[in-house]
């Protein structure tokens, strides 16, 4: 999977715009942090991974996801782009999504999507 190909699903979503982070492209929703790529183009940043649930992602695919010392005290993984599978990603990118939506919005995707 590709840094685009993740921008491509994510662009889907409504509220979602493109943007910088530490002089990086990243991925806004509703104006919050998203995600970003590093500068080796195959790391993903993802916010919104508790604490339990990123050690259990290490442990179970220490070659995809990962945690420097920068992310280590934060609700924070960093995932392989390419080692992951797209639909991770995409659960990654959707559940971030969810946690930045307004209720109405939410309300209204999941009535047209459904």
């Amino acid at each position: 999977m590709t840094f685009e190909e993740v921008r491509a699903f994510a662009l889907k979503l409504p509220g979602v715009t493109d943007g910088t982070a530490y002089g990086h492209p990243c991925l806004k929703a509703h104006g919050k942090f998203l995600t970003r790529v590093w500068d080796d183009g195959d790391t993903l940043v993802c916010p919104g991974v508790g604490f339990d649930e990123r050690e259990l992602l290490i442990e179970a695919e220490p070659e995809t996801f990962f945690v420097t010392d920068h992310y280590r005290n934060y609700p924070y993984v960093l995932a392989r782009l390419s080692r992951i599978d797209a639909g991770t990603v995409e659960r990654f990118i959707e559940r971030r999504w969810r946690a930045t939506a307004p209720k109405k919005l939410l309300k209204a995707y999941d009535a047209e999507t459904a």
